[in-house]
């Protein structure tokens, strides 16, 4: 029975696509971006146990050399995420697709779909393709967020049960997006051109980043001429809030100004993307 690792599951969300979604946020990820926002997502616990003696109610424990999280006993204060050395996170749930299920069944009569995130959740392709099936078969539609690493040309099965896939690119040149995601950009780009080839580009999102005018261009005007108008293209106003320390102090504490980032909007609508918007 397949088995994939869930970092949390949000019932109610209205900004992972379109209307009223389940959020399914699974545990590990092939980018390590340094403005990630859950890098508590990026990789697998290691059962380390750094985290056991900061834990303020006990809710940890070590069983069988392994970390055991109580969900009960928590209280949700992200203690253990922010002492992990390694971007991880013991509140980790190794789920099979009938769990999931379970568990967003009370939401199913309120929500339009599920969209998938992580992390990266097409780490786990096979168990995508039978959540999605179940989902679908329920009349609800069924999302990808993705970071642009899966090469989903190769994938016909999921391909046939996902009705989107909101891509991230990051920056179009090379050196560039290797050093902000520590991974090459060829895939990423492979992958726009494909989903917009089989109508599967749900959205296209870029983080607009504070004082980089020449790298914010360059990958504004890529995704706009691509992409024309047959998707939303959301620029993306970079924040601290979330970023771990060690990342902010090489990306910087400042937040990406309002009217810095709509000039984006405006360059990308200029350049044929008449659907971009910031947020």
């Amino acid at each position: 029975m397949k088995k994939a690792p869930v970092n949390r599951i949000i019932p109610f969300s209205n900004v992972d696509g379109p209307g009223n979604r389940t959020s399914i946020f699974f545990q590990g990820c092939t980018f390590h971006c340094l403005f990630c926002h859950n890098p508590e997502t990026m990789t697998c616990c290691r059962s380390c146990g750094i985290c056991l003696s900061y834990c303020p109610v006990k809710a940890l424990r070590k069983k069988d050399g392994k970390i055991v999280w109580d969900s009960e006993a928590c209280v949700q204060c992200d203690t253990c995420l922010k002492v992990c050395p390694h971007f991880s996170s013991p509140r980790v749930t190794w789920m099979t697709v009938e769990d999931v299920l379970n568990q967003i069944r009370r939401a199913m009569p309120y929500i339009d779909g599920i969209t998938t995130s992580g992390g990266d959740c097409t780490l786990y392709p096979s168990f995508l393709a039978e959540l999605f099936t179940a989902v679908k078969q329920q009349g609800k539609t069924c999302l990808i967020d993705a970071n642009g690493a899966y090469d989903f040309a190769s994938d016909p099965a999921l391909m046939d049960v996902c009705d989107g896939v909101m891509l991230d690119v990051k920056a179009v040149e090379p050196s560039w997006h290797r050093e902000l995601v520590s991974f090459d950009v060829e895939p990423v780009l492979r992958n726009l051109d494909y989903l917009l080839s089989v109508g599967k580009l749900q959205e296209v999102r870029t983080v607009i980043l504070p004082n980089r005018d020449r790298e914010n261009s360059e990958t504004v005007q890529f995704v706009s001429q691509r992409i024309g108008g047959r998707c939303p293209y959301k620029i993306i106003r970079y924040r601290p809030f979330g970023v771990r320390p060690e990342y902010r102090r090489i990306m910087g504490e400042e937040e990406t100004d309002p009217v810095y980032a709509e000039s984006f909007v405006l360059l990308a609508r200029e350049k044929g993307a008449s659907e971009a918007f910031m947020v």
